[in-house]
């Protein structure tokens, strides 16, 4: 527990305090964010606020990460030697740094063309599908290997599963490792894209994605506690995932390198993440929900990302069929918007409902917990 609370501790401070460097340093060099002309209106006032921020709290959360495995090299008494980077961490902060250097490029070229238009549709969904290809080759093509305290190999699972999960795998969804990589594929496209889509308003995508990653780190840890490979752990019901100490650090330094951005990203916004951070969040959190073997529960954890990429969704369906459009704006904070509520409002009661969806997400993990215990 220590690494990780020293894992949060790092990023929330590397955030907190090298935020308003990269402000200064965007700003500088005339990174500001390009405003959509058919958006809303009172959006034109946020045109050249510095962008792509998302840098500083990915450069925070690998950093957090170094901060928690030399921590991790002052407990003696750990059960289970975790202290060498593993697999897990690869794919993790992997998924983190590539999905969010697709987004750095789309950022990159809006600033340098003065318009929104950014990375080509198709070019962002290649980057995505690339990523995601790789590092579900990595998942589930090489299984790691730990070593005890008395220097024997154990667990040698990999970091994703050949089967589908809710709370854990489903043994009767078995599919081959090429479906298995590709439906992670669709994962990192689904939530690197609904990340993306919920960043619209000042601090928006960041506060739930604080709450979701959060989430993350607590299964995770619960999961370390409740571990198949401890052999200090003696109850019959345990979890089979790898590293699930790594995953609760990285999930934990992530949500911690957020709260840290939120500060200087919350209404009015100095800075905005970007789609580098948009899409490298979607990259971490696709990789949290398959490390935990928790891949069907991720629409309930990210519950308001969920909502949002489907007000996008219906809106086109709608537009392509009868030519009328269902909400005055997509994506749906944008109909509110114009509908007259405040930009807090709709942050505050967004936060909300991405908080619903992770409690009732943590809910049915724990309760499956206690229904097998009992």
């Amino acid at each position: 527990m220590r690494a990780v609370i020293v894992a949060i501790g790092v990023a929330f401070l590397v955030s907190l305090f090298c935020t308003p460097i990269a402000i200064k340093v965007f700003t500088r060099l005339k990174a500001g964010q390009p405003i959509r002309s058919d958006g809303p209106a009172m959006h034109q006032g946020k045109k050249g606020t510095p962008t792509m921020g998302g840098v500083v709290f990915i450069l925070a959360t690998v950093i957090a990460y170094v901060a928690g495995h030399l921590a991790l090299t002052t407990l003696p008494d750990l059960q289970i030697a975790q202290v060498e980077p593993t697999i897990t961490a690869l794919v993790l902060l992997g998924l983190m740094v590539f999905s969010g250097a697709v987004g750095f490029l789309d950022d990159f070229l809006k600033v340098r063309k003065r318009n929104s238009a950014g990375l080509n549709k198709r070019g962002k969904l290649l980057g995505q599908i690339l990523v995601g290809a790789v590092f579900g080759v990595v998942a589930l093509y090489f299984p790691s290997t730990m070593t005890d305290a008395t220097g024997a190999k154990t667990n040698t699972e990999t970091v994703g599963s050949t089967t589908l999960s809710f709370i854990r795998d489903i043994d009767a969804l078995e599919v081959s490792k090429i479906g298995a990589v590709i439906i992670f594929i669709f994962v990192v496209m689904a939530a690197t894209n609904g990340v993306n889509l919920t960043d619209g308003l000042d601090g928006l995508a960041t506060g739930a994605s604080v709450m979701v990653l959060a989430a993350y780190a607590l299964i995770a840890f619960w999961q370390y506690r409740h571990w198949c490979a401890d052999p200090s752990y003696t109850q019959s019901y345990c979890y089979s995932v790898r590293d699930p100490l790594e995953i609760a650090l990285i999930a934990g330094a992530a949500a911690g390198a957020c709260v840290g951005f939120l500060w200087w990203n919350t209404s009015p916004a100095r800075i905005f993440m970007g789609d580098t951070g948009a899409l490298g969040l979607g990259g971490l959190i696709a990789g949290m929900a398959m490390s935990t073997r928790t891949i069907l529960l991720l629409p309930i954890i990210g519950g308001l990302f969920v909502i949002i990429t489907m007000s996008v969704v219906i809106q086109i369906i709608s537009f392509r069929t009868t030519g009328k459009r269902v909400f005055r704006m997509s994506p749906l904070q944008h109909h509110f918007e114009l509908a007259g509520w405040s930009e807090v409002n709709i942050v505050v009661r967004f936060w909300i409902i991405a908080g619903i969806g992770v409690a009732i997400a943590l809910g049915l993990f724990y309760s499956e917990f206690l229904a097998n215990m009992t």
